[in-house]
């Protein structure tokens, strides 16, 4: 028979060291996402007024690259500092029943929204401008789009590039990502 102490012991062992809590939804719930009514006009305003940056993430059940995303790289102090800091951040059931109202005021579940946004793979991330014309889709106005989950380098620096509006630049991505490579940051 197992002691209490070692039955503890042995639970905390079997765990991930940085387990993310999962919903009822069977999604990943990290203390920095955000619960709206999800109009992302409003969103958007809200995460302005915070001086932050609105991104949406879409996931779904199961999912091993989300679980991957959320306890490798999402949990990188460095990373997770980024996000606290400076966005704003929507999570987006693929098979979702949940409405979402997009900038041009269309109505549609998170399921219909990923169909109309073209967002196939989970993980995928999609990080909007501070301004969107109100005849625009998400999709459309969207700065940077990352389907799939990405190791830690590369994520952190999409996250400094929108960030820091290299979009805007004309700065490569890619160019980006290999300089940071080589300068060590």
């Amino acid at each position: 028979m197992l002691r209490p102490l070692a039955l503890v012991t042995a639970l905390f062992v079997a765990l991930p060291a940085f387990a993310v809590e999962l919903g009822d939804d069977g999604l990943h719930k990290p203390a920095w996402l955000r619960e709206t009514f999800k109009d992302l006009r409003d969103d958007l305003a809200e995460a302005n007024a915070e001086g932050k940056r609105l991104m949406i993430i879409f996931e779904q059940r199961g999912c091993i690259y989300c679980t991957e995303m959320h306890e490798k790289v999402m949990t990188d102090p460095a990373i997770e500092t980024l996000i606290r800091d400076h966005y704003f951040v929507l999570q987006m059931n693929l098979f979702g029943d949940v409405e979402v109202t997009d900038f041009d005021g269309t109505l549609l579940s998170e399921k219909d929204m990923a169909m109309r946004w073209g967002v196939m793979f989970t993980p995928t991330l999609v990080f909007l401008p501070e301004d969107v014309p109100a005849d625009m889709t998400a999709a459309e106005a969207a700065v940077a789009m990352m389907p799939g989950a990405f190791g830690k380098g590369t994520t952190e620096s999409l996250l400094i590039w929108v960030r820091d509006h290299g979009y805007e630049t004309g700065e490569n991505f890619q160019k980006f990502v290999a300089e940071r490579m080589v300068g060590g940051n």
